[in-house]
């Protein structure tokens, strides 16, 4: 189990420099992409705080610009992959206790939180896209399945 999110974690770093390409490259980026793009880097880091124990640096919600949020992936997925490197598949059982943003107390365990991370950013990463899209320009494809064939899908022209 512990090598299926290896490779969840793998595409996400994929996905996110394509993203992150993607805005950079935009000649009309809505404010609202790097919004967006940034919210998915704060809410990646404040998950693995809770997952190593740590208070997070950053709020779920963050005001960062674009060379802050290349900056926050990279230690984001270095931070990742580093953890994954530690954990064993009876690991990703462990309960985590964590408040979420407005102070609620939770336990979820390792795969589920895992799980939530790399979905959320998948979520987020197609919304990103489409404002590319509707302000003119061409988002980066960054589909699980294109990652995996090591061929994106070409993205759908703006227009």
């Amino acid at each position: 189990m512990i090598e299926y999110f290896r490779k969840l974690y793998a595409h996400a770093e994929w996905a996110d420099a394509r993203a992150l390409r993607a805005m950079v490259d935009s000649a009309s980026l809505p404010p609202h992409a790097v919004e967006l793009f940034a919210h998915v880097l704060s809410a990646e880091h404040v998950w693995l705080s809770r997952l190593r124990g740590t208070a997070p640096r950053t709020a779920v919600w963050s005001n960062l610009t674009i060379a802050e949020c290349d900056s926050l992936m990279h230690e984001n997925h270095a931070g990742y992959t580093a953890l994954l490197d530690e954990l064993s598949d009876a690991d990703l059982d462990g309960p985590v206790e964590y408040r979420n943003s407005a102070g609620q107390g939770f336990t979820s365990s390792r795969s589920e939180i895992l799980t939530q991370v790399a979905m959320h950013g998948a979520y987020h990463r197609g919304q990103i896209a489409q404002l590319i899209r509707a302000a003119g320009d061409t988002p980066q494809a960054t589909d699980f399945i294109g990652f995996t064939r090591g061929v994106p899908s070409p993205p759908r022209r703006a227009g």
